[in-house]
């Protein structure tokens, strides 16, 4: 039996714009069979959610407390979202 798919919005803080930090989400999330969206916001976080089996969403849970080499992850904010949105890949957006 397939494990259920889940949902998490992840809110990313620190020095997490204009290090490449969307484009290595998106390329992490589409190894990882994820699909979803990251986009920049004007407070300067990263705001991503995405949808996939546990482990995958785990491991890209793990993954964006680090973020790409530049990046300075400062603090993360990880919700479950109860219901899915059947994304269609995983999209980087403004």
């Amino acid at each position: 039996m397939a494990e259920e798919k889940k949902h998490v919005a992840i809110r990313v803080y620190g020095k997490v714009q204009g290090v490449f930090f969307r484009a290595s989400t998106q390329e992490k999330a589409q190894a990882l069979g994820l699909t979803g969206f990251v986009q920049n916001e004007d407070d300067g976080t990263v705001y991503l959610e995405a949808e996939g089996d546990a482990e995958a969403l785990r491991k890209l849970e793990q993954w964006v407390h680090e973020g790409p080499k530049n990046a300075k992850v400062s603090r993360v904010d990880i919700k479950n979202i109860k219901e899915l949105k059947g994304f269609d890949g995983f999209e980087q957006r403004r």
